[in-house]
């Protein structure tokens, strides 16, 4: 068994209207330190492979053609035996 544990985020390029609601009212708050922030998603998903290499394939398909809109957005992956 395996889990494998997916950040998504936004790229770069692409605007993040929820990051700069949440900064604005950080700097509202008082906390002028933050510069930039931007907001994501986490997806946790555990995989029955017989291999860790089996289960990122599966993970990295399952990110592409689901989890992630790859026009905008983009995926930090990490498979970890359980």
């Amino acid at each position: 068994m395996f889990v494998a544990k997916i950040n998504v985020t936004l790229k770069e390029s692409v605007l993040d209207p929820q990051g700069q609601t949440v900064l604005r009212t950080l700097h509202d708050q008082g906390k002028n330190l933050i510069s930039d922030l931007r907001v994501g998603k986490y997806i946790e998903m555990k995989i029955d492979a017989s291999s860790q290499a089996d289960a990122e394939i599966s993970a990295k398909e399952i990110c592409e053609s689901l989890l992630v809109n790859q026009v905008i957005e983009t995926y930090r992956l990490v498979v970890e035996k359980v």
